[in-house]
């Protein structure tokens, strides 16, 4: 069986709301606003499940988890990213590696990055080295940079038995 390395890129984007919990890399973010969204919101778990999925040549996470289903209604985006991780092992294939970007004028994400990844590296089976996280801001610019929303980027290289 041939070995292949394979590429995928996720993105994903959430409005701020008054009255949600602001949940980022699985991690409960202290903030007066939270992510809306059909699940819990997470806009980096998001991202890095489309890029796996990218990396798969599957559908997107919109296609896999549809927010028409009322069983994905406020679920934990964790519990999609195992079922992706699952369907990675049934594929045989294996995480190489995941780098990242989450894009919030506020709050201040920085602080929370080993925690996110405390919870992310069990479930996508990588060493903490292999998964990039990092924090910026939008200096004011656009939704995200007016604190009017939180958007993520993900790239992942997966190696594929087949």
């Amino acid at each position: 069986m041939t070995k292949m390395v394979r590429t995928g890129i996720g993105y994903d984007i959430h409005r701020l709301d008054e009255g949600r919990r602001l949940v980022v890399g699985g991690v409960a973010i202290p903030f007066s606003k939270g992510l809306v969204g059909h699940s819990d919101g997470d806009v980096l778990i998001h991202a890095v499940i489309d890029a796996l999925l990218g990396a798969m040549g599957g559908k997107d996470i919109g296609q896999c988890f549809p927010d028409t289903n009322p069983v994905y209604k406020d679920i934990q985006s964790t519990e999609l990213l195992v079922s992706v991780a699952i369907q990675l092992k049934q594929r045989d294939c294996e995480i190489c590696n995941i780098d990242s970007i989450v894009i919030a004028e506020e709050p201040k994400l920085a602080p929370h990055i080993p925690a996110m990844k405390d919870i992310l590296c069990p479930i996508l089976g990588l060493p903490v080295k292999d998964l990039g996280i990092k924090a910026k801001t939008r200096e004011g610019l656009g939704d995200v940079g007016e604190g009017r929303a939180i958007a993520a980027w993900a790239v992942a290289t997966i190696v594929s038995g087949s």
